[in-house]
């Protein structure tokens, strides 16, 4: 009897244990990075882009032995370069695409009825997403397939050699044609999607320390506001072999969509995310109004920005003065509100699984 009642409760706990839909956060085994340089995303960039010049055509005369008079046997210039963008996974951001991008100029034609080389194209790998813009902020492209390509600057055309302009009441020209100049023009370049998940929050809040805490991203901490001054990527590694990838934004300040601060440059990025969590600091007198304060600048800069999935998370609990306005917080807040001490590690796991729960939801609706 005492054997099957064993049995029983081992099936027992096998069910519970695989009925759990939600995966489990993994803590990473690899150490993080001891050197000074510190990576940020780069999700937004202005460039100028020039096509290569083709090749200028070639003034030349066949002279033989038996025919002094063969004719003109200038050859043709190559065709100049395209600067072509192309959509691949293998990139994540825009940080090695150069301010500045030129492609390479056709060759001069030889005599000999010898043609230039074609120039080689330009191919700029961009990330999946990734939208383009002209310098009247048209969007011209957008690459949201792997594999796309966008012709940002064609190549000049080469020059014809003299032979091409050799007639029956002309047969020694001496004029060639010059290679056509490249087209040369303005870009914006812009990721769609930055990460799945945004923290958003006041400075000093502790988005910095919070994603430390969950990924092995460095990004500055220090106890002073506006130490990020640029959003940068962890990812979260779950056991079902999912990677949430999680942004920590610049903060945000009071009428921050009139610009103010980093201002709209701050919004753009929170529009790049699909879930955004408010980091409210609890040790603050009325973290509510802060609350409300976030919503509101969202809301000023982008109506769909308030219908995304929110999570609200109360940090610095292991303040004295967090519990009690922890208390308050929750009767003010609509929201969910995960309470955390991002610098200890409290309730860090439950949070980690409120992300995977909203992130799942998400996947499913796609």
């Amino acid at each position: 009897m005492f054997n099957k009642t064993l049995t029983t409760l081992k099936i027992l706990k096998s069910a519970c244990k695989f009925s759990q839909n939600v995966a489990k956060p993994l803590r990473s085994k690899k150490p993080k990075s001891s050197t000074t340089s510190v990576q940020n995303f780069v999700d937004f960039k202005h460039l100028r882009v020039v096509g290569g010049k083709g090749g200028d055509g070639c003034i030349s005369f066949l002279s033989l032995w038996a025919n002094e008079f063969a004719g003109p046997d200038g050859g043709d210039g190559g065709n100049g370069g395209h600067v072509i963008f192309e959509a691949t996974e293998n990139v994540k951001d825009l940080n090695n695409v150069p301010s500045v991008v030129r492609a390479q100029n056709g060759e001069f034609g030889a005599n000999t009825d010898c043609h230039g080389k074609n120039a080689s194209h330009c191919m700029i790998k961009v990330p999946v997403g990734t939208v383009i813009k002209d310098s009247t902020g048209k969007v011209v492209g957008d690459l949201s397939e792997k594999g796309l390509m966008f012709v940002a600057a064609r190549g000049g055309s080469g020059g014809k050699g003299n032979r091409f302009f050799a007639s029956d009441t002309q047969q020694s020209p001496q004029i060639c044609e010059y290679g056509a100049q490249g087209e040369d023009l303005e870009y914006t370049v812009e990721i769609k999607s930055m990460a799945h998940v945004g923290l958003i929050g006041f400075p000093n809040a502790g988005k910095s320390t919070l994603l430390r805490a969950i990924s092995r991203a460095r990004p500055k901490v220090a106890p002073y506001p506006f130490t990020t001054l640029k959003p940068h990527v962890g990812m979260i590694q779950y056991d079902d072999y999912e990677q949430i990838a999680v942004a920590d934004l610049p903060g945000l300040i009071p009428d921050s969509h009139k610009n103010k601060g980093l201002g709209i440059q701050f919004l753009k990025h929170a529009e790049r995310c699909m879930v955004l969590l408010y980091i409210i600091d609890m040790s603050q007198a009325e973290p509510w109004i802060n609350l409300a304060t976030l919503q509101n600048e969202l809301l000023q800069f982008n109506d769909d920005l308030n219908q995304r999935p929110q999570i609200v998370v109360a940090n610095k609990i292991d303040l004295p003065e967090a519990e009690e306005n922890l208390k308050v917080f929750k009767k003010n807040v609509s929201l969910p509100v995960i309470s955390i001490s991002a610098k200890l590690g409290t309730n860090i796991e439950e949070l980690l699984k409120e992300i995977k729960i909203i992130y799942d939801k998400k996947s499913k609706e796609k």
